[in-house]
């Protein structure tokens, strides 16, 4: 295993012990963990051939988003009735999957639709240890679209736990494609369809 893999498990292991919270060292506001994590996002290098700085500059970015989710409160939610059931060996194993799903897919597509677009924040609504961060993009082929980013705060650290577009939740929208999966097969068959997909985007 070289030294990305490494560091890469090691991150992982970090954040599946802590939610991620011990990867940030200050608190920051739900708006500003909101724009922290897009501005990483968006700031990721793209191409089929990069250079060893751009991709040391794409996994600064990639762990620094990541910690500004609350990966392990995700895999749980995703997961549903199905979490408890696994050992701690798979939740492990689940979390390092989504987490590189992340990593892999998700970074990427959603920086590119953030870098070419105005964002206009709305007024952040702060319950407790709840917080939603609005904002408005106009898309060139979709119109306006409306994004929640749904946070939660742990440990003094505000966290992302979900993104609504349009009221539609990205958390519940994912859970449902799991649980089909999960129920016409089962739950190594998701894992493997997961291991699938991550081995197709490397190609």
């Amino acid at each position: 295993m070289n030294s990305h893999n490494n560091l890469f498990f090691l991150v992982i292991f970090i954040l599946s012990l802590f939610g991620s919270s011990s990867v940030i060292a200050e608190e920051v506001s739900p708006r500003g963990t909101v724009e922290l994590l897009i501005n990483s996002i968006s700031s990721l290098e793209t191409g089929i051939q990069l250079s060893p700085e751009e991709i040391k500059k794409n996994d600064l970015l990639s762990y620094n988003a990541l910690g500004r989710l609350n990966i392990r409160e995700i895999c749980r939610k995703v997961l549903g009735k199905y979490w408890k059931k696994l050992s701690l060996t798979e939740q492990k194993k689940f979390i390092d999957l989504l987490s590189r799903m992340f990593i892999k897919e998700a970074f990427p597509n959603s920086g590119k639709f953030f870098s070419t677009l105005k964002l206009i924040y709305g007024q952040t609504n702060i319950n407790e240890l709840k917080a939603n961060v609005p904002l408005s993009v106009v898309h060139e082929k979709e119109g306006e679209i409306n994004i929640d980013f749904h946070l939660y705060k742990y440990s003094n650290q505000w966290q992302v736990v979900d993104v609504a577009l349009d009221g539609i939740s990205m958390r519940n929208n994912l859970r449902s494609k799991l649980y089909k999966i999960i129920s016409k097969n089962n739950y190594q068959e998701l894992v493997r369809r997961l291991e699938q997909k991550l081995t197709d985007i490397k190609k």
